[in-house]
């Protein structure tokens, strides 16, 4: 495993110093990407490369996280956009580096029907007793939802288990819990859901990974300006307001 990893390191070196000598954004770039970032940024992210450098060959697949850090620090992957919760960060191996692309506020969704539905903003301590929907365990976000609930004295009452979060805002609309929902991960909200402010505010911290070694390669540095330019277009952070009656703040 030492000699593979040293033999990684020299193949990205030389990778990172071809294309460097050849000052141009060429070969092949495999990026991988969490779901909400998969579907709200990359693909104007892959547009905006195809146009810019049409001879970059490029490779997109949607994983968790945990998976993608491994792959990157594996060489399966050259790229990742992870992400993790400031109250609860990812450990990021040696020989990893990493650059800030967006912070995701999440907002709690409730039903019209909730006591606290027409709300400026809500403290989550003030949802104890309510039911809970989330993502399915061992995902990043669920353990973030019962780490966050239990911090807050809240012990999680979870019913519903989704993957998707247009899946659990369905489940909100019908009465069936409420959830903590990313403004990135929004695409549409129901006529009957509210997406109310959490004090705290939750914090969801998108970035990209990619092995030191490779840092050189001018095909790394244009997937970077080319992620962020697509997350600046994201409306990721809409007024802290909760929807009046009959508006429906679908974002992200």
């Amino acid at each position: 495993a030492e000699h593979a990893e040293r033999i990684l390191a020299l193949v990205e070196m030389a990778e990172a110093d071809f294309e460097a000598m050849r000052g141009a954004v060429v070969g092949r770039l495999s990026i991988s990407a969490f779901p909400t970032a998969a579907r709200g940024i990359m693909p104007q992210a892959l547009s905006l490369l195809k146009e810019k450098h049409p001879n970059l060959e490029l490779h997109l697949y949607e994983r968790e996280p945990d998976r993608q850090i491994r792959d990157v620090s594996r060489g399966e992957l050259d790229l990742a956009v992870v992400q993790d919760w400031i109250n609860q960060p990812l450990a990021i191996p040696e020989g990893l580096s990493r650059a800030n692309i967006l912070e995701d506020i999440a907002d709690v969704a409730l039903p019209v029907s909730h006591p606290l539905a027409g709300r400026r903003e809500v403290h989550l301590n003030e949802l104890s007793g309510d039911k809970w929907i989330s993502s399915l365990p061992g995902q990043i976000c669920h353990e973030w939802l019962v780490f966050t609930l239990r911090s807050a004295e809240l012990e999680p009452e979870i019913t519903c288990f989704a993957e998707e979060y247009d899946t659990q805002l369905a489940l909100v609309a019908a009465g069936h819990g409420c959830a903590i929902v990313p403004r990135l991960g929004r695409m549409w909200v129901p006529e009957s859901v509210r997406m109310v402010p959490l004090l705290p505010r939750p914090v969801r911290r998108v970035f990209a990974l990619w092995r030191t070694d490779a840092a050189r390669r001018p095909a790394i540095r244009a997937a970077v300006d080319a992620i962020r330019t697509a997350a600046q277009a994201v409306d990721a952070t809409p007024p802290d307001i909760a929807a009046e009656p009959g508006e429906n703040p679908a974002v992200g």
